[in-house]
């Protein structure tokens, strides 16, 4: 029996702390004289320790919810609250204090600099938190390890696959030890085998306490979570538990084998 079977689905999530919430979020962009409402509304709570998918389609606002509720935009109505903490009036340096504190990011293009080591690469958020630079090396050697690439740290990201790129943009959001973790379609540029390793990081991730939140437009890759939240036009449609959850770590050698053989 795969391990997966024995793994219950969890409770309700008011039984633990909520620490991401929006409250009546909405979202208006304004293209000359024209109206974009990007969302309308939206309420969602999330909550510690729990992985969740943001799931619809091009066009639904699942992005745009997904950089209000990680502080790199702000709404044109409505709240947002950080760990109890409202931050929707915040100025932007406050902003940036909470975001790098609680909240990493993990984003489909990697947005790795392309002359720059992984280990260096990882260092760059401690690099702006002011961390002296024999802690800085300390914590992004320990983050890439935990990722599976510790002797791929020299390297830069023309000689790292695709997979190992997206590591390594999963070890950076880590460096900070955040409380959170927000991924944007996080295995959108990988094949098959790359993206099962990098959900089965993440999942490892939320097993060991930390909350993630996934956006994505692929059912598939929606199940890894335990929750998804559907938006369409902007507003939530659906908001429903998993009940069919996808476990990547059992799924991993079906995976290669339908890949050929070939491992990333």
């Amino acid at each position: 029996m795969p391990e997966s079977a024995n793994r219950a689905i969890p409770g309700p999530c008011d039984e633990t702390r909520v620490v991401l919430e929006a409250r009546g979020v909405s979202k208006c962009y304004h293209l000359g004289e024209v109206e974009v409402h990007a969302l309308r509304g939206v309420d969602l709570s999330i909550c510690e320790g729990r992985m969740l998918s943001l799931m619809g389609p091009s066009g639904s606002g699942k992005s745009t919810l997904m950089h209000i509720i990680g502080l790199l935009d702000r709404p044109s109505e409505g709240s947002v609250i950080v760990e109890s903490e409202e931050v929707s009036a915040m100025a932007p340096n406050e902003l940036a204090a909470v975001r790098n504190r609680r909240i990493g990011f993990v984003f489909q293009s990697f947005n790795l600099l392309s002359r720059t080591t992984a280990l260096a690469n990882v260092e760059l958020p401690l690099v702006y938190a002011g961390v002296s630079g024999t802690e800085r090396s300390r914590r992004a050697r320990a983050a890439l390890e935990r990722v599976g690439l510790g002797d791929r740290m020299g390297h830069l990201p023309n000689q790292l696959s695709g997979g190992q790129q997206q590591r390594v943009a999963i070890a950076r959001a880590l460096v900070t030890e955040p409380s959170i973790v927000l991924a944007d379609e996080p295995t959108g540029n990988l094949d098959s085998v790359s993206g099962v390793d990098v959900m089965t990081i993440l999942q490892d991730l939320n097993a060991h306490g930390i909350t993630v939140v996934l956006v994505t437009h692929d059912d598939t890759v929606a199940r890894h979570a335990e929750r998804i939240v559907r938006l369409r036009d902007g507003r939530v449609v659906a908001d429903d538990p998993v009940a069919d959850r996808i476990w990547a770590a059992d799924r991993r050698d079906e995976v290669v084998e339908e890949a050929g053989g070939v491992q990333a």
